[in-house]
């Protein structure tokens, strides 16, 4: 990522130094997901579409610890590879609308809320900027070689709680959350995740000029 464009990171000290962690990134462009995954200060395991899983691509997305998922139906394998993830105390990386689109948080799907609720691992909201600004000149699916992009990490929040102080360190509670999973409490902590997301994103703005 550093080599082809010129990432300049913003907040990255807020992701917790160890414990569970989701991180929470708008998605306009197709290098969003590989984009943290480049700055981000940890490794982390995003849960990317199993159409994407395919010659070495797909070896290359197993080999750093990707998790394919079916979207076309209740996968239960990816859930689970993914809870186990947070229970390990690793990072799970989420795209919360699913598919690539404007990248501003405005339609949210359960599945954020679903494992942030069980896992009870705090939220840190990343905003990637610029990537979709305009397309490259020699290819034109990337944007152009050696342009800014910018990733804004925010600071962490609980899906129930709402925002955590910076200063509690250490990735604040562990794997193993309330497990509240009715459907009326997962449309609560959606609402309320949008909101501190779409609230990130508006701070980001700002702080880059985007």
């Amino acid at each position: 990522m550093y080599g082809l464009w010129k990432p300049r990171v913003l907040g990255a000290w807020k992701v917790p130094a160890s414990g569970p962690v989701i991180l929470a990134v708008n998605h306009s462009h197709n290098i969003d997901g590989p984009m943290v995954m480049g700055v981000a200060p940890r490794p982390a395991h995003f849960l990317i579409k199993k159409e994407a899983f395919i010659g070495p691509l797909g070896a290359f997305l197993t080999g750093i610890g990707q998790l394919p998922v079916d979207r076309t139906a209740a996968d239960r394998a990816a859930i689970t590879r993914a809870l186990d993830l947070l229970a390990a105390g690793g990072v799970l990386g989420i795209f919360p609308e699913g598919t690539r689109g404007d990248g501003d948080f405005a339609s949210l799907r359960a599945g954020l809320a679903y494992f942030a609720v069980r896992s009870g691992a705090p939220i840190v909201p990343v905003a990637v900027m610029g990537s979709s600004d305009r397309p490259g000149r020699l290819i034109k699916a990337l944007p152009p070689v050696r342009s800014r992009v910018d990733v804004v990490f925010g600071d962490p929040f609980d899906a129930f709680e709402g925002v955590r102080s910076s200063d509690e360190g250490g990735g604040g509670r562990r794997a193993g959350g309330s497990g509240r999973r009715t459907r009326r409490a997962l449309d609560e902590a959606t609402e309320r995740i949008q909101k501190q997301l779409t609230a990130h994103l508006e701070n980001a703005r700002r702080l880059t000029g985007r």
